[in-house]
């Protein structure tokens, strides 16, 4: 992909970034060589590596999926101001 100057001060100018002329520049260089970097990897043959879902070789421990807390619904119903069949009832704010 070929970059050019006024593509970055058009990024900008969409992200409503104001940026001057050096900011550009050095944008503009800092850039070339991401794409830089981006050119000489698409060039490494991975044909025969496997996809990783994350850099290292890690596992997650899981906890059992178990309720661990009292059901409290009721007492913060109570002092609710306004309910019904178990829904908090709250003022109409848009017609």
């Amino acid at each position: 992909m070929s970059l050019e100057k006024k593509d970055v001060q058009r990024a900008a100018l969409l992200a409503r970034i104001e940026i001057t002329e050096t900011e550009a520049n050095e944008t503009f260089e800092q850039l070339g060589k991401v794409f830089d970097l981006i050119e000489q990897m698409k060039i490494i043959n991975t044909d025969d590596i496997a996809p990783m879902a994350h850099a290292q070789d890690i596992s997650t421990r899981l906890r059992d999926d178990v309720v661990t807390e009292k059901d409290r619904h009721e007492e913060f119903q109570e002092v609710a101001p306004a309910t019904e069949r178990g829904l908090y009832l709250v003022p109409k704010v848009i017609e």
